[in-house]
C-alpha cells in the first residue's frame, strides 16, 4: 500500500506544469514559443528594457538562411548552399512562478553559431561551436516571482567562408527550460552501459552524478527502476546513505536484467531507466534514460558483428539540413528522411561530420539504425578559413566531453569518431592529438570503439593511424587499394566511412550509358566539360576523380569480407558543396535521393543488394527521338533472369554475371510500352514499365500523410507530379504549380529536386523538375480540414485534403 500512495504521489508531481503552483520535483518545458528576432546587429538588443515591439514574432527552431535569395555574392558562397548568412537577435519575455529553493536551467540543442546569452541584463556565457548541445542556469538572475524576464541571444554567422557544406545560421534547434530541486542528476548525468549480455541475462552498469547545489552536506539515497517496453518493472536496486559532501558525486549501480530483450537494426527494443533521488520521503528528482541492450563488436575477419552475429554495415553519410526547410529540426521531416532510407535497405547513418540533433537519435533508437557519432570536420588546420579550427585549441575537448556525455546512452551509437579527412593525418600533430581525443572519448565512454574517418591509405603517411588507438581503421573512397588492407595494417579492423561520391541528377540522362565521365579529372583541373544545364547523368557513370560509380565503389566493399561495411557519400542531396559545378549550382549532386526526397535511379541499385524484397527498376524514360539509340537498364535482384518487351516484341533475357549489378539492352526508340519481365526458375517475380508520355495534361497530388497533429510541427510531403492525359509522368514536364491552401495549415517549404534551381524554398509556387515537384504543408494548433490545391496554366487542377486533429 505504502509503495502504490508513493507512486501516486510521484505521479501527482510530475504532471505539474512548470508554471503550477506546485512544481513537481524536474519540470522540462517546451521553452520555443513566443520569440522575436530581427536579422541584424543591435548591441542594446542584450539589456532587458530595450524596446522589440517591431521585430518579428516566431517560434524556434528557425534558421533564417533557408528564407533567404540565393546569391552567388552571399558571403557563404556556393560550398555554403549561397544562401545570406550574417548577425541575428532572438529575444523572448516571460513569467516564472516562485522559484525558491529551485534551480532554472536554459537547454539550448543548438545554434549556428558564435552565440552568446543574456538574462536580464546579465551575460550567461558564449559558444562558438554551432553543433553542440548547451545549457545555462538562470537562477541568480531572475527576477521575482510574477515579473518578467527577458532573455537576449545574439548569433554570430557572419564570419565566411566557415564551412564545406551549407550550416543554416540561428537557433536551429529545441529550447527548453528546465527546474529542478538543488540535489539533481547533473546535466547528462546518467550513463548506462551494459557489460555482460546473454540470452539468460544482461548486467545492466549505471552511474549517476549527482549535483549538489545547497551549499551544505546532504544525504539521500538512489533508486533505478528498469522498466520494459510496457512500463512494467523488471528490476531496481536502492542505493542508501549517499553523502554529498561537496557540489558533485557519482553512484554507481548495477542491475540484473533477466532474459533480455535485445535492441538490433530489426527489433530495436528499448527498455527506459528511472533514476529517482530521495531525501527521506521527499522525491528530489527524477530522471529518465534510455536503455537498449546489445554487444556491438568489431572482428578482422567477419567485419561486425551485432549481438553475436555478423552484419554488414549498409550506410549512408547524411548532412544536417532538411532540403526546403533548412536547418531547422523537425522530427516529421528527419522521420520521413529515414523511412525512405530505410526502405532502401539502408541500416546505418554516420552523423557527417558533426553532432546531430538529438532528437534524430531518439528516431534512430526507435528505428533500429545504427550511428556513427562524429565530432569534427576538422581540428587545428582549417579546410576554410572561418571554420572551426579558430575555435579548436580553446574549445576542442569541452565540445568533444559534452558530445559524448550527451549521446553515450543511445544505443545506435555504435561508434564514435573524432574527425573526417583531417588534415593533422600528414605530421605528427595528428598522432598527438588522435591520443589526446581519444582518450578524452574513452574517459568517457569505455564501451564503444573509436575511429577517425581517414584519406592515407599508406600507414607511413598517416601520421592519425600511427597513434596507434584508433579501434576501428575507417578510409573514405581510394576503393582499388582495399586488398592490400590487411597486408598494410595487420591485424587491424576496418570500415569504409566514405564511398562513390557519384553524381546524379534525378530523371537527366546522358547517352552512351558506358561513357564513364571524370569530372574534374584531376585536383588541378577545373571542370571544361560537363552539361550546359548543370545536370548529371542517372546512369551512375560521372564521379570526381577521388570518388567512383555506385557500381565500382559498393563491388569493392562487397568483395572484401574484411572490410565491416560502408556508408556512401550520400543517402539525400543536401544544401552546398555543389560539385562537379560551379554557380549556379547551389546544392550536392551526390545524394542517392534528390533534395526533395525523391529517389534517383541509384537508389534502387542498393535496395536491389541490401535488402531481400524482390526489386525490378527500369530505366530510363520513354521519351526520345526516334531511331535514337537508348541504354535501357534494369535494376534487379530475387531473379534469375530479365526479358525486355517493347510494344510485345521481346528484345531478349539478359542475366547478371557474378560481379554485375545491372543489366542492359542498345534499343532503337520507338514510341510505345517498354515493359521489364524478372523471372526466378521460369516464374515471373516482377513486370515494370515504362510509356511514352504525351503533353503534359494534368496534376497529381499524392500526400505521404493525411492524418496530422495539430501540433504547428507536423507535417505532410505532398508529391506532385504532372502528367499527361493518359496518367504517365511527363518526363521533361516544368510547369509552374502554384498552391492554395484552406484550414489550419500553411506551406512550410517547396523543392523539385534541381541542383541549380534560383527559386526560393519558402514560396506558394515551384516549377516541375522532369515532371515533379514537392509541397511541404505544416499544421498549426488548430484542429480541422486542411485542403490543398494546385493549379498550373494549361493542366486540369488537382487537391487533396488533410485532417489535424
Amino acid at each position: 500500500m505504502l509503495r502504490l500512495l508513493s507512486l501516486l504521489l510521484l505521479l501527482l508531481l510530475s504532471a505539474q506544469s512548470i508554471f503550477g503552483e506546485q512544481p513537481g520535483a524536474r519540470v522540462t518545458a517546451d521553452f520555443n514559443q513566443g520569440w522575436r528576432f530581427y536579422l541584424g546587429d543591435d548591441a542594446g538588443a542584450k539589456d532587458a528594457a530595450f524596446n522589440d515591439a517591431a521585430w518579428r514574432a516566431l517560434a524556434l527552431p528557425h534558421d533564417w538562411s533557408i528564407e533567404g535569395k540565393f546569391d552567388e555574392k552571399n558571403p557563404a558562397k556556393p560550398e555554403g548552399g549561397g544562401l545570406p548568412t550574417g548577425i541575428g537577435w532572438y529575444r523572448k519575455t516571460f513569467v516564472l512562478p516562485a522559484t525558491a529553493g529551485r534551480n532554472v536551467f536554459i537547454e539550448f540543442d543548438g545554434v549556428y553559431k558564435h552565440s552568446e546569452v543574456w538574462l536580464n541584463g546579465h551575460s550567461l556565457g558564449y559558444r562558438p561551436n554551432g553543433y553542440i548541445s548547451f545549457r545555462y542556469e538562470l537562477t541568480p538572475y531572475l527576477r521575482p516571482a510574477g515579473q518578467p524576464n527577458v532573455l537576449a541571444v545574439r548569433v554570430d554567422n557572419s564570419a565566411q567562408p566557415d564551412s564545406r557544406w551549407y550550416t543554416g545560421s540561428g537557433i536551429y534547434r529545441n529550447v527548453r527550460l528546465v527546474t529542478t530541486h538543488q540535489v539533481a542528476v547533473d546535466e547528462w548525468g546518467t550513463f548506462v552501459s551494459t557489460p555482460n549480455v546473454s540470452a539468460q541475462a544482461a548486467t545492466v552498469a549505471v552511474q549517476t552524478q549527482l549535483r549538489n547545489a545547497t551549499g551544505q552536506p546532504r544525504t539521500v539515497s538512489l533508486q533505478t527502476v528498469l522498466l520494459d517496453r510496457g512500463g512494467q518493472e523488471v528490476a531496481w536496486q536502492l542505493t542508501s546513505g549517499v553523502k554529498l559532501s561537496g557540489t558533485a558525486a557519482t553512484v554507481s549501480q548495477k542491475l540484473t536484467l533477466k532474459n533480455p530483450h535485445l535492441w538490433s537494426v530489426t527489433k530495436p527494443y528499448l527498455y527506459r531507466v528511472k533514476t529517482t533521488v530521495l531525501a527521506g520521503q521527499t522525491v528530489e528528482d527524477e530522471y529518465e534514460t534510455p536503455l537498449g541492450v546489445r554487444t556491438c563488436v568489431f572482428d578482422g575477419q567477419r567485419g561486425f558483428l551485432l549481438n553475436g552475429q555478423p552484419l554488414r554495415i549498409q550506410g549512408v553519410n547524411q548532412h544536417h539540413d532538411l532540403g526546403a526547410l533548412g536547418a531547422a529540426v523537425n522530427v516529421r521531416a528527419m522521420q520521413r528522411q529515414l523511412q525512405i532510407l530505410r526502405a532502401m535497405g539502408c541500416n546505418s547513418i554516420r552523423m557527417s561530420h558533426n553532432p546531430p540533433a538529438p532528437e534524430l537519435l531518439d528516431l534512430c533508437d526507435r528505428m533500429g539504425f545504427l550511428v556513427m557519432d562524429e565530432a569534427f570536420d576538422m581540428w587545428q588546420k582549417k579546410k576554410n578559413s572561418q571554420d572551426y579550427h579558430l575555435d579548436f585549441k580553446e574549445w576542442h575537448r569541452r565540445d568533444l566531453e559534452d558530445q559524448i556525455r550527451r549521446d553515450r546512452n543511445h544505443p545506435s551509437v555504435f561508434v564514435w569518431s573524432i574527425g573526417n579527412e583531417i588534415r593533422e593525418q600528414f605530421d605528427s600533430t595528428g598522432t598527438r592529438l588522435a591520443r589526446e581525443l581519444t582518450a578524452t572519448v574513452k574517459r568517457l565512454d569505455p564501451t564503444r570503439p573509436v575511429t577517425s574517418a581517414l584519406t592515407e591509405q599508406v600507414p607511413e603517411k598517416n601520421f592519425i593511424s600511427q597513434a596507434g588507438v584508433l579501434d576501428v581503421l575507417s578510409f573514405n573512397y581510394k576503393h582499388a587499394d582495399y586488398p592490400e588492407l590487411p597486408k598494410r595494417f595487420p591485424g587491424q579492423k576496418f570500415l569504409a566511412t566514405e564511398i562513390a561520391a557519384a553524381y546524379e541528377t534525378r530523371g537527366h540522362y546522358d547517352l552512351p550509358s558506358d561513357s564513364l565521365r571524370i569530372w574534374p579529372k584531376d585536383g588541378k583541373t577545373k571542370l571544361t566539360t560537363g552539361n550546359a544545364d548543370f545536370t548529371a547523368s542517372s546512369y551512375d557513370h560521372a564521379a570526381p576523380y577521388w570518388g567512383a560509380t555506385h557500381e565500382a565503389a559498393w563491388r569493392a566493399v562487397r568483395n572484401s569480407p574484411f572490410i565491416s561495411g560502408a556508408f556512401v557519400w550520400s543517402g539525400f542531396d543536401y544544401l552546398g558543396e555543389p560539385l562537379p559545378y560551379p554557380w549556379p549550382a547551389r546544392s550536392s549532386y551526390f545524394g542517392l535521393i534528390d533534395l526533395a526526397g525523391f529517389p534517383k535511379d541509384a537508389y534502387y541499385l542498393y535496395q536491389s543488394e541490401w535488402t531481400t524484397q524482390p526489386v525490378l527498376h527500369l530505366l530510363p524514360h520513354w521519351n526520345w527521338r526516334p531511331g535514337q539509340t537508348v541504354d535501357v537498364w534494369a535494376y534487379y535482384s530475387q531473379a534469375d533472369e530479365v526479358e525486355l518487351f517493347l510494344n510485345g516484341k521481346s528484345l531478349g533475357v539478359k542475366k547478371k554475371g557474378a560481379d554485375d549489378l545491372h543489366v542492359m539492352w542498345r534499343v532503337p526508340f520507338a514510341p510505345g510500352t517498354l515493359q521489364a519481365i524478372s523471372r526466378r526458375a521460369g516464374k515471373t517475380i516482377l513486370t515494370s514499365t515504362v510509356k511514352t508520355a504525351g503533353p503534359a495534361a494534368k496534376i497529381e497530388l499524392t500526400a505521404d500523410r493525411s492524418q496530422l497533429r495539430a501540433d504547428a510541427k507536423d507535417l505532410s510531403f505532398i508529391t506532385v507530379r504532372v502528367l499527361d492525359a493518359a496518367g504517365n509522368l511527363v518526363p521533361d514536364a516544368a510547369n509552374l504549380v502554384k498552391f492554395t491552401v484552406s484550414g489550419p495549415g500553411f506551406v512550410a517549404g517547396v523543392d523539385n529536386g534541381y541542383q541549380a534551381s534560383m527559386e526560393p524554398f519558402k514560396a506558394s509556387e515551384r516549377k516541375a523538375y522532369n515532371g515533379m515537384c514537392l509541397t511541404i504543408i505544416q499544421t498549426e494548433e488548430q484542429a480541422g480540414a486542411i485542403t490543398i490545391k494546385a493549379t498550373a496554366d494549361g493542366l486540369s487542377p488537382a487537391s487533396v485534403t488533410l485532417t489535424s486533429n
